[in-house]
């Protein structure tokens, strides 16, 4: 079956000011890259659809999820923290980037594709129940891991992120649900300064000093990430992709490669392959060098694919 991308060019008309990272041309960074690399042939794309407003209650509190649409402007910006805001194309591409991972899993767990990856923005992995935060306006992943709880009677869900900032807000959504493992690789310490207290079993953070290389992240994903998801032998996998633990990207001190990526991806298939049929769902979270953001999602869709 072949890899899915799910996007939309709506998802674009996001804007949260000239100069923040998380811009529109990151989108453009990905769509060049996969037509350079011949991908765009290989893969079946899928244009997105929005979630159901009901539906985003999966994880978000109904107030917050009220405030957020009432305070969606006609003009001009609305900040619903110091570094999110919302622009009048914002609430449009947040429901498109949800819905995008809803669909996936539809797509996915009923055999029309694989495994698929979600090219859309705002990214998701910040976001709280109840609160936007670090770019992020809706958990796009947990609220796909609901779902598919939901529609498919799944025991086990894996989410794995390997952003270079913690996952606070899949953590806050799933910290007290069952049925769920959450691993995160981070930099630490660096926003949003979780990850390092006490959890229960089913989250297990692995903070990363500021100076980890390739061989310092592939280690703590052969001593942690493996042995948690063989134990836990998820029926589904997700994966929060934040490419912004490459070493070009300004935003952090870690440095990763392409290679890397491709590297991880393919840990990540060997599990899915082995427990899930192969199901995984990727959705993109962080990176904000262009270049570097294109080649490491192209490292990345070829592990999805299981390319040479």
């Amino acid at each position: 079956m072949p890899l899915g991308i799910i996007s939309h060019t709506d998802c674009s008309a996001h804007m949260m000011g000239e100069f923040h990272p998380e811009a529109p041309a990151r989108m453009a960074a990905i769509q060049d890259q996969l037509v350079s690399s011949g991908l765009d042939f290989v893969v079946r794309q899928y244009d997105a659809e929005p979630i159901e407003k009901a539906m985003l209650e999966l994880c978000h509190d109904s107030e917050y999820v009220d405030f957020v649409f009432t305070h969606s402007p006609t003009e001009g910006i609305f900040k619903l923290d110091p570094d999110t805001s919302m622009s009048p194309g914002t609430l449009r591409a947040a429901l498109l980037a949800a819905g995008a991972a809803v669909d996936a899993v539809d797509l996915v767990m009923e055999g029309e594709i694989s495994s698929a990856f979600c090219a859309t923005r705002p990214p998701g992995h910040h976001a709280e129940r109840n609160r936007a935060m670090g770019f992020c306006i809706f958990n796009n992943v947990a609220i796909a891991a609901a779902y598919a709880k939901q529609k498919y009677g799944l025991d086990r869900i894996a989410i794995v992120d390997f952003d270079v900032h913690h996952g606070n807000g899949t953590e806050d959504i799933v910290l007290d649900r069952q049925g769920y493992l959450f691993l995160s690789t981070f930099q630490h310490p660096f926003y949003p300064f979780s990850g390092t207290g006490p959890t229960p079993p089913h989250i297990v953070n692995s903070p990363l000093p500021a100076s980890a290389d390739s061989s310092v992240f592939r280690h703590t994903i052969e001593q942690t990430w493996i042995p948690e998801l063989e134990n836990f032998r998820p029926e589904l996998l997700f994966i929060s992709a934040g490419f912004d633990a490459h070493w070009e990207d300004e935003i952090s001190q870690v440095c990763l490669e392409e290679q890397d990526y491709r590297w991880v991806t393919d840990v990540l298939k060997d599990i899915a392959d082995k427990y899930a049929s192969g199901r995984i769902i990727s959705v993109l979270e962080g990176g904000y060098a262009l270049g570097a953001l294109g080649r490491s999602v192209v490292a990345h869709l070829h592990g999805l694919i299981g390319r040479e």
